[in-house]
């Protein structure tokens, strides 16, 4: 199989595998009102049916990389696949709100796999110079999933019942699997170790604080319980980093953090996802608690939103490997944090879609600038040999972000409003629209820090392509 051909095929797995994952984390969107209905869940539990499945895949996403460095990322990715199908379909059969929970803990475990092998293989199958590219094409197929999946959801929630939205990744899970087999060269990582402390401590560490945020909205943040574990996986951390910096072969080596694109770009991940995944958990909400439209009717007044990702994010993709991320990074969280900032001051029970249309395009269009470049930045700030652990860590500190703005906005909507009235679940979902704006902005300082672009000479023919390392 030529060079060319191992590229597309890798280029257009990866991008289904993780279009399904992102499906699973924005398509029950819009199902969440019908699940309150249907299953009798409360907020708390409402959030855990999003939150297991991010707090799963957070928590395994370095061990996830770190089995695919080990045992072959090829393997690992197919190993996830099936684990994801089979818990997919477990979700589509639950019985009750803790049967949803518990399967989706167990999809989480199969994305954990999923994410960043998906990652690792297509950032090692393409050259720095074209790696941009691909990774805004990756994330325009992913962005099928932002457009596709409250829309869908809303779809398959009205015109079926809300365990469908699960088993449409059978089918996909079983068209892939073969070709994944098949059309993928297997690799490794330089470092075929594996860190059983490091994973321990890292899984405990990311638990702890998970938890602690999830909960706190419901036990109290000055709890017995909210406290205890937020420290103990803060002590956890600490250990963590302890351990791998004395660590030869690390899991997770801390000196790529002294590059301050890695960590510039991370910080602004996490910030970017935490704004978006807090907003997208109360604004399909919104659409139905607060304004009266139905599943599907509120998937399409999403698309506007949605629709940037996919339309937006390759280009910026290609426009990334001509002028560099620190523009597209802080300029595209600055224009999330306006969109997001400028619906905070209109929005209303009675607001007209029409005004809501454009404050969500500006918000759209920032993701999808942003998204791209953060991920770009991150992998093209180390060796090619620490891709794996690099791409590992990008996605786990996104995921982390997703986690943390749902339980801040959360927090944020039920101390200022609730589900009593549509009065009252538009004054909780304004302070939350700030609260995002703020993390948003937040994420443009971070991604201001990233360095400036350097220029490197293509290597000649024959030569090995050299990764940009950036200090």
């Amino acid at each position: 199989m030529s060079a060319r051909s191992h590229r597309g095929w890798v280029l257009a797995l990866t991008s289904i595998a993780s279009l399904m994952v992102a499906l699973d984390t924005l398509i029950v969107t819009v199902a969440l009102s019908t699940i309150r209905d249907d299953l009798g869940a409360t907020l708390e539990e409402l959030e855990w049916t999003v939150n297991a499945y991010n707090v799963s895949l957070a928590v395994l996403l370095l061990t996830g990389s770190a089995l695919g460095d080990r045992y072959g990322r090829r393997r690992m990715f197919v190993v996830g696949l099936v684990a994801f199908t089979v818990a997919s379909a477990a979700c589509a059969l639950a019985p009750g709100v803790g049967w949803l929970i518990v399967a989706r803990i167990a999809q989480g475990a199969g994305a954990a796999l999923l994410m960043p092998l998906s990652l690792a293989l297509l950032s090692a199958a393409f050259p720095p110079e074209r790696r941009g590219q691909a990774l805004g094409i990756f994330m325009g197929v992913t962005g099928l999933s932002v457009v596709g999946g409250p829309l869908l959801g809303g779809a398959i929630t009205e015109g079926l019942s809300w365990e469908w939205i699960f088993w449409l990744n059978v089918p996909l899970g079983l068209v892939v699997l073969p070709f994944a087999l098949t059309r993928i060269e297997e690799s490794h990582g330089a470092d075929s170790s594996l860190d059983l402390a490091g994973l321990v401590l890292a899984t405990g560490s990311a638990l702890g604080l998970v938890w602690g945020l999830v909960r706190g909205n419901e036990a109290g943040w000055a709890s017995a319980e909210v406290v205890t574990t937020l420290v103990l996986g803060a002590v956890l951390l600490v250990a963590f980093v302890g351990w791998e910096r004395r660590k030869a072969h690390a899991m997770l080596p801390m000196r790529l953090f002294r590059s301050r694109a890695f960590s510039a770009a991370n910080g602004a991940g996490f910030l970017l996802v935490a704004s978006l995944f807090g907003t997208l958990f109360l604004i399909a909400q919104f659409l139905q608690v607060a304004q009266g439209h139905s599943p599907l009717q509120a998937g399409l007044r999403l698309m506007p939103w949605t629709g940037c990702l996919m339309i937006v994010a390759p280009i910026a993709g290609a426009l990334v490997d001509r002028f560099g991320e620190r523009p597209f990074l802080a300029g595209g969280l600055a224009l999330q944090a306006a969109g997001f900032g400028w619906l905070a001051l209109v929005v209303a029970p009675d607001l007209a879609y029409a005004e809501m249309v454009p404050p969500l395009v500006v918000a759209g269009i920032g993701i999808a600038m942003a998204m791209p470049a953060t991920q770009n930045s991150a992998v093209g700030a180390v060796p090619a040999d620490m891709i794996g652990k690099a791409a590992g860590a990008n996605t786990m500190l996104r995921q982390l972000g997703g986690v943390f703005g749902i339980a801040v906005l959360v927090a944020v909507f039920a101390a200022r409003g609730g589900y009593e009235s549509p009065a009252a679940f538009t004054d909780g979902f304004a302070a939350a629209l700030t609260g995002a704006c703020l993390l948003a902005v937040a994420g443009a300082a971070a991604g201001l820090l990233l360095p400036a672009r350097r220029t490197t000479t293509a290597p000649a023919a024959g030569e090995r392509t050299a990764e940009v390392v950036r200090s």
